[in-house]
This record gives structure tokens, C-alpha cells and sequence, in this order.
């Protein structure tokens, strides 16, 4: 083990890692992440409850679902849009820009005006579309923060703004310095998205564009190494702080939900006909598709449960503060405090076992389906569960809940490595910030 941490290619990548981490934006991205722990953990914990309550047989459709759910749809259901704002202030900070806060406003006034864009019900707001200013939105939210922040950055260096005598207070003095950049924001982005908006007929806005053209080849790879491709590249979307689960799914849905109907079309035929609960489920139909959830299994989109198990173990004291966070968000399958908080985002070191741990997982479950010891799902199970309780409502076999289980031992096999060279480069990192 110690060989391997030492060897060239681990210790080179810690260091692209390493100088990853220091670039200006990609810093501000993964300050930014970690800084939305708490929205992030505040509505991770109003989901849970959500999920609990419908557990025991509280109706989604009722008044107290809905008001416990509010939480999480001002919370994580806005993430985009708080990240967005606080990118803006972290890179603006960065880059040396004189009011970042101001910078942060800009940011989030124009992400809005991108994510919202939708003029079919006139001019008001009273029918604003917030799709996109969730986790669906956030990656146009990381180009809406680059430009805005490096066209407060010009203007600034360039002296394009408004200036006021120096007695000014300086509030007011960034306030009038804001003006012509801000503007000019505003105007790019407008610009923009009517380019986009006409070009596609009204079809298409910036981000269901976006959307569009990463989903549109994903759709024929439906067999079983395309699923491997898919969950490779969508964890590979989660590297890059896009929502690849949430792409997936809008692709995938459809046939998980045929196939989950057609094997209970089966099952109803094979119970008519007097078969036995076992001979009903070696009749069903394995499909590609329900290799998805291997890479959600444990933990979330990453698996990474088993990585805050170790965590709780760490020397490091910001891993071990995000491990005992993620712990119980990540059983009920809530990646984002691991994945934003330790970072595993822009984070190579990481970011590997994440892609690997969750092909291995599919793997196992491929061969736990050829081997007849898992079975397809008859019942479609699409709501928030611990881990295993949704495998097993979707088969009442519980070796299906079980393999979910399993699975935090082969990705804590991929993560064990990484993890420690992890902690250690962050327990360097710490001892020498005690040590300044």
C-alpha cells in the first residue's frame, strides 16, 4: 500500500491535484461548494424526513408533505442559484475585483435571467420557471459566474465604470462602479440566449440546450456495456459539478419504467398461473437499464458511503467534519455533502475511485442478475429510501436489498488508497495553516 501511495503516478497525480486546486476559478468552485454545507445539509434533512413520513404511509399529494418539502425546494431545489452567487464572490475575490459582493448580485441577477428565460407568459414573473435554478442548471451557472466575474475583472482594469470623488463612502463608490458592468452582464447574456431561443425556434432556452445536446446521444446506449458508458460519464458529469444522475435519469426514466411494467405484466402471469415465488422471478426479464442504480447503491451517485465510514476514521480534521455530516444523508443515497464537501469535485485524487468503484459495483450487480441471485425490479420504486428498502419493495427479494451492502465493501476496496493519500495530503495542508 505504501508503495502505491509513493509510487510516480499517484504522487503526480496529487499534484495536478494539487495544481488544480490552486487555479483561481477552480478554487473559487470548490470553496464555493463546500461553503453550501449548510444549505445542502439543511434540505438533505427535510428530504429525509419527507421520506420517513411517506414510509409510513404520509400521502406525497398532502398539505404537510408539501409544507415539509418547502425546505429542501428553497434549499437544495435552488442550489444552482446559490452556488452560482457564491462562485461569483469567491472568484471576484480571487481575481482582486473591488466589490465582490456586488460581483456576487451580478452573478445571480444573470443566471436568472438564463436559468428563467421564458417570455410565452408575457413580461411578469408570476409564472417563473426554477427548473434550472437547481442542480440541473448549475454547470451553466459555473459560465454564467466565469464571464460575469472576468467582465467585472476588464472593466475594472480598464477603468470602465462610473467614478465618484473619494470622500464618497465606499459603498456608494462600488455601488456607481458596478453600473456599466453590470449592464453589460446583463446585455451579453440577453444576447445570448435570444441567439440560442431563436436559432432553435423557441424550442430550446441556454440550459435545456445545454441539456439537450448532452442527453441527445445518450438515449441508444441502453445495452449493457452502453450502461457502463453512461454511468462512467455520469460521474464523470458529478467531477465537473453537472448533475449527471439528474441527466441520466431525464434519458433513462422511460425504459426503467416500461421495463419495470412489462416484468410485472410477467409476474402477474406467472402468479395466475400458480407458479412459485421463485419461478415467477427467474421468469422475468433482466433489462440494461437496472444496472443504473449501481452507482447510486451506496451512498448516492459514488457510492460514497463507504468513503465517510473511513473518513470517521481520518486524521484529517476536514474530512473527519465531513464524513460525521454525510454519514446519515449518504444511507438514505444524499451524495452532495461528500461530493461538494470533501471535495470529490475538481478533486482527481478522488475523483478516480468515483468513476471506478462505480463501474466495479455495476459489474457485481451484472453478475449477480446472470447468476439469478438479484432479480429485475416488477415494481417501480421512484422515492427517496435508505439504502436496500427501495431493491427489496421494487423484488421482495432480499438478497436485492442486501447487494446494496455489498457494494460498500467493493467501492471501500477502490476508495481505501486514494483515501489515505488523500488524508494525508490534507493533514499537510492543515498542520502547516496551524503552523502560519
Amino acid at each position: 500500500m505504501e508503495g502505491l501511495m509513493n509510487s510516480k503516478v499517484m504522487i503526480g497525480l496529487q499534484n495536478f491535484g494539487q495544481k488544480l486546486g490552486a487555479n483561481k476559478f477552480v478554487g473559487a468552485l470548490q470553496s464555493s461548494m463546500m461553503g453550501s454545507m449548510s444549505l445542502i445539509m439543511t434540505g438533505s434533512v427535510f428530504q429525509i424526513i419527507c421520506a420517513l413520513l411517506g414510509m409510513v404511509g404520509l400521502s406525497t399529494d398532502s398539505t404537510v408533505y408539501a409544507v415539509l418539502y418547502m425546505p429542501y425546494n428553497f434549499t437544495m431545489g435552488l442550489i444552482g442559484l446559490w452556488i452560482t452567487g457564491m462562485i461569483g464572490f469567491n472568484y471576484a475575490k480571487n481575481r482582486g475585483c473591488k466589490s465582490p459582493l456586488a460581483t456576487s448580485i451580478e452573478t445571480m441577477a444573470a443566471f436568472t435571467l438564463v436559468a428563467c428565460w421564458d417570455i410565452s407568459g408575457g413580461s411578469t414573473l408570476a409564472a417563473l420557471d426554477v427548473t434550472y435554478l437547481g442542480s440541473q442548471g448549475l454547470f451553466m451557472g459555473f459560465v454564467v459566474a466565469f464571464v460575469v466575474v472576468e467582465v467585472d475583472y476588464f472593466c475594472q482594469k480598464n477603468h470602465v465604470e462610473i467614478k465618484m470623488p473619494d470622500v464618497c463612502p465606499p459603498s456608494l463608490v462600488n455601488a456607481m462602479a458596478a453600473i456599466i458592468p453590470c449592464f453589460f452582464n446583463m446585455v451579453i447574456w440577453l444576447i445570448v440566449t435570444l441567439i440560442v431561443t431563436t436559432a432553435t425556434g423557441g424550442t430550446y432556452t441556454v440550459c435545456s440546450g445545454f441539456m439537450a445536446l448532452l442527453a441527445a446521444p445518450l438515449g441508444a446506449l441502453t445495452s449493457v456495456p452502453g450502461m457502463f458508458v453512461l454511468i462512467a460519464f455520469a460521474c464523470l458529469m458529478w467531477f465537473f459539478g453537472i448533475h449527471g444522475t439528474m441527466l441520466l435519469v431525464t434519458v433513462l426514466m422511460a425504459p426503467m419504467i416500461m421495463a419495470a411494467a412489462e416484468n410485472a405484466a410477467i409476474w402477474e402471469e406467472c402468479q395466475a398461473a400458480g407458479m412459485s415465488f421463485r419461478e415467477s422471478q427467474l421468469a422475468l426479464t433482466f433489462y440494461p437499464v437496472a444496472l443504473f442504480g449501481s452507482m447510486a447503491c451506496a451512498g448516492g451517485t459514488g457510492n460514497t458511503l463507504s468513503l465517510c465510514l473511513m473518513g470517521l476514521r481520518a486524521k484529517s480534521e476536514q474530512i473527519r467534519a465531513v464524513a460525521k455530516v454525510g454519514l446519515v444523508p449518504g444511507w438514505f443515497g444524499i451524495n452532495e455533502p461528500v461530493t461538494f464537501g470533501m471535495p470529490v469535485m475538481y478533486n482527481p485524487v478522488l475523483g478516480i475511485p468515483y468513476i471506478v468503484n462505480c463501474l466495479l459495483c455495476a459489474l457485481v450487480w451484472l453478475i449477480a442478475f446472470r447468476l439469478h441471485i438479484i432479480f429485475p425490479a416488477h415494481v417501480y420504486i421512484g422515492a427517496l429510501m435508505p439504502m436496500g428498502f427501495a431493491q427489496f419493495l421494487g423484488t421482495f427479494n432480499w438478497a436485492n436489498a442486501l447487494i446494496d451492502y455489498v457494494c460498500i465493501l467493493v467501492s471501500g476496496v477502490i476508495y481505501y488508497p486514494f483515501f489515505k493519500m488523500y488524508d494525508k495530503q490534507l493533514v499537510e495542508q492543515e498542520q502547516a495553516a496551524k503552523n502560519a
